[in-house]
């Protein structure tokens, strides 16, 4: 019995020495597939953000780039140097105008009569690939064009009366894909004040014996607006020149574009004074207005050639109104760049 019972002790374990071999393998096993799973991860997670970075990327491309171009619009005129002063007036702003930077092109639309029209320039900045388009109105102060028709003709409104008007003139209507930003009329600042004033001041021979005669287009449904428009040039130049007298008249559709308004007012100032100095209140040189309206009013005065001091010009040149339409296009130039960063 001794003898067997030392030789079992001295016999190997080799069922447990089998299992805790197992075990370590296990557990090696374990770890590699735990260290397999977190390379795969890691490796997948940059995978996927790369793909993701990729449509980002393929986003922001797509998107269109901004390009911002400014219209100059006008009312439009069967006179060919009437229709030549607005395009001068393109000219002498367009290298200050696309110098700043914020600008990249500039055309001029006539809203009737005349082509390129308003729609056709904006078919153009389409084509172009243009962004946003600021129009710069080139009239003098509110009227149912500036209100209505121009807005109605690029898709910003729908005013019945304005779209029936559109029609029977047949003039066109197209809603851009640019987004359209208009800019205020002229009246919003002192510019047309300088203006009459300066020209008056070049006719007028001896303030304290003359009386100022100032003849604009007018307009049936904004009187009161032209009314005030005409008194507050009136004021000015009786306050800078001395010439405490003046009437004013309507040369366009509110006067059936007769002469006689302009003969009333001439007349009227002459009641009192010993001349009488007439100023087109005219955006550009019309023969049809300044010769055979307004001069034919004058001429129907007595003694008009010694009691009338007149010239047949206009508002424009000015380069008042071109540093206006400088700063007003740069201005909503820099705002809409401005508001799409922050956007």
């Amino acid at each position: 019995m001794k003898t067997q019972k030392n030789e079992f002790r001295k016999k190997p374990m080799p069922v447990l020495g089998n299992v805790s071999e197992g075990l370590i393998s296990a557990k090696i096993i374990s770890v590699l597939m735990i260290f397999a799973l977190t390379i795969a991860f890691g490796c997948a997670k940059p995978e996927a953000e790369k793909q993701e970075t990729k449509s980002d990327v393929q986003e922001i491309a797509e998107q269109p780039s901004q390009k911002i171009g400014v219209l100059l619009v006008n009312h439009g005129s069967h006179s060919k140097t009437w229709r030549q002063a607005l395009l001068d007036l393109e000219a002498n702003v367009k290298d200050s105008i696309l110098g700043t930077g914020y600008v990249d092109g500039i055309k001029t639309a006539f809203m009737e009569y005349n082509e390129p029209s308003i729609a056709t320039r904006l078919k153009e900045f389409d084509a172009e690939n243009y962004s946003d388009v600021i129009l710069v109105p080139i009239f003098l102060t509110v009227s149912p064009h500036s209100f209505d028709d121009i807005p109605t003709i690029i898709g910003q409104k729908e005013d019945p009366q304005s779209m029936e008007m559109l029609k029977l003139e047949k003039i066109e209507r197209y809603s851009p894909k640019a987004k359209t930003h208009l800019a205020p009329l002229l009246d919003f600042t002192d510019i047309l004040q300088k203006n009459v004033l300066r020209r008056t001041k070049a006719l007028s021979q001896n303030p304290a014996e003359e009386g100022v005669v100032l003849i604009a287009y007018g307009d049936e449904t904004y009187t009161k607006q032209w009314s005030a428009l005409i008194d507050s040039i009136g004021h000015h130049i009786s306050k800078n020149l001395g010439i405490n007298e003046y009437a004013y008249g309507w040369c366009g559709h509110i006067a059936r574009y007769r002469s006689d308004s302009t003969t009333v007012a001439v007349e009227k100032v002459l009641r009192t004074k010993s001349k009488a100095v007439v100023i087109p209140i005219l955006v550009a040189h019309d023969e049809n207005f300044q010769v055979r309206i307004i001069g034919g009013g004058i001429a129907k005065v007595p003694d008009y050639k010694n009691r009338v001091i007149y010239k047949p010009d206009a508002i424009l040149p000015d380069e008042n109104i071109e540093s206006w339409v400088i700063h007003i296009s740069t201005e909503l130039a820099n705002k809409i760049k401005t508001e799409k960063k922050e956007g």
